[in-house]
């Protein structure tokens, strides 16, 4: 029975879908103005493994994840890059939006992650976005101002009910608002009128663009093609104003319940402090990639249940790259393994309901990850045994790599360069060769080769093996 802790009843419920087998899932995804940082992978991370587990478990999930390709920032940057004569503000927003959506994919590429079912952008879906103001406005919710629109918060009731803040208190402590054409200072902009030369769109109420909120109600209702969603998922951060401000929008529109479990992720810390590039501690995506195996850092965010922070450092980086090397080492043991029948054993038939216990228990990568630990601990132990043929190992790699799916580990190690895996095997068979002859000083000296290529030999009753080094 999966249990998920809800957001909204602030308490964990068995998890149970609108229509069976079906789970219809969107989470925000990213603002496209500058390449994906370690918080980002977070998120990216947290959801897929959230969705390949619920796949496991039998559901038919679709997931949509936004594209938010317009946007303050986004500007901001294309008019820095305007500002130096060469291209024209529109021109420079394409490039800024272009340039980070590609990347983007890049960032899921290096973290093996699959893209969404449908990954919609904010700018191909306007048209969309301005039926559904219209409609707000008709319905009482929204009202339009001097070519913006603004929703109406206090008609929304239970506005708040996701982050518990009150309407009279929210009041007491907003700040001064620079926009005095707002009925009320805590409504928000669902179209905002152009500035200048900015990126805009012809709308009912003039050129302008829309609002961050109103995409996510828009696209998650026009994708997933449902009022009532099973899962809406972010990151923390959101829940206030931008999830609170979806819910009152779209539950506003449909008179009907927008998400059924709001899953929110903790934040990520660089060395306990904000991440910042002014701070000189925002890392990227392929900041990480470039000095470890992607691998590592999904290890460092599966030691921590997904709705606690997690604290980034290199430091931490190179603990848990020892600890992974322990997985590494025997899932490349255990693939040379040959022969043996897949064969069920109690023990392994154990690990395998601890880890579906774990994870049942509102997605618990720690305790799953502890299972996996403990997977490792037994093979090694059966290994050391020297039954190396034993069809519990054929097993335990079976098991491995079905939990390896789920937490989308790879156990892969960049090549080097310098020498591929046919040149590998060939400097094998020579130094077996050497030993063969018993010239033990070429054999050791091809030993010595390979290890100043990352490559690590082992002799075994069964032949040499190698890998990588991590």
């Amino acid at each position: 029975m999966l249990k998920i802790y809800n957001s909204l009843t602030k308490q964990k419920s068995e998890f149970a879908p609108v229509k069976l087998p079906k789970v219809n899932m969107y989470t925000c995804g990213v603002t496209v103005y500058d390449h994906c940082h370690v918080g980002h992978a977070r998120s990216l991370y947290t959801f897929e493994i959230i969705r390949r587990y619920l796949t496991y478990k039998g559901f038919d999930v679709k997931l949509v994840r936004n594209i938010t390709d317009v946007d303050d920032k986004i500007i901001k940057k294309a008019r820095t890059i305007s500002a130096r004569g060469e291209i024209s503000l529109k021109e420079a927003f394409d490039e800024v939006r272009n340039t980070y959506i590609d990347s983007y994919y890049e960032d899921l590429k290096l973290l093996g992650l699959a893209v969404a079912d449908i990954e919609p952008k904010a700018t191909e879906n306007i048209s969309d976005m301005q039926d559904y103001i219209g409609r707000l406005i008709d319905k009482g919710f929204a009202y339009a101002k001097e070519g913006n629109v603004y929703f109406s918060v206090r008609k929304f009731l239970p506005y708040g009910k996701l982050s518990g803040k009150k309407i009279d208190d929210l009041f007491s402590s907003v700040r001064i608002d620079s926009d005095s054409l707002k009925n009320d200072p805590l409504d928000f902009a669902l179209w905002k009128k152009a500035k200048d030369d900015e990126p805009s769109w012809d709308s009912p109420w003039g050129k302008g663009r829309p609002g961050w909120h109103i995409e996510c109600s828009v696209m998650s209702h026009k994708y997933l093609g449902v009022d009532t969603l099973d899962i809406h998922g972010g990151g923390r951060d959101l829940v206030f104003p931008h999830h609170e401000n979806e819910i009152a929008q779209s539950e506003s529109l449909t008179g009907k319940t927008f998400a059924n479990y709001w899953i929110h992720h903790g934040l990520l810390t660089v060395n306990k402090e904000k991440m910042a590039k002014s701070l000189g501690n925002f890392f990227t995506i392929k900041d990480v990639a470039a000095k470890y195996p992607i691998d590592v850092l999904k290890v460092v965010f599966l030691q921590a249940h997904y709705t606690s922070s997690v604290d980034f450092s290199w430091e931490k980086m190179e603990e848990v790259k020892k600890a992974y090397q322990r997985i590494y080492v025997l899932v490349n043991k255990l693939k040379k393994i040959k022969g043996g029948s897949s064969i069920g054993s109690g023990s392994l038939l154990e690990f395998r309901d601890s880890f579906i216990e774990a994870m049942d228990d509102d997605f618990n990568t720690s305790r799953a990850l502890a299972v996996l630990f403990d997977i490792v601990n037994w093979a090694n132990r059966l290994i050391d045994s020297g039954d190396e043929e034993d069809n519990n190992l054929v097993e335990a790699l079976n098991l491995i790599e079905e939990i390896a799916a789920i937490f989308a580990l790879t156990f892969e190690v960049k090549e080097d360069n310098a020498i591929s895996d046919d040149q590998v095997n060939e400097k094998i068979k020579l130094r077996a060769k050497f030993k063969n002859d018993k010239n033990y000083i070429r054999a050791d000296e091809i030993r010595k080769e390979l290890e100043n290529v990352a490559i690590i030999l082992e002799d075994t009753k069964n032949g040499t093996t190698w890998r990588r080094k991590i």
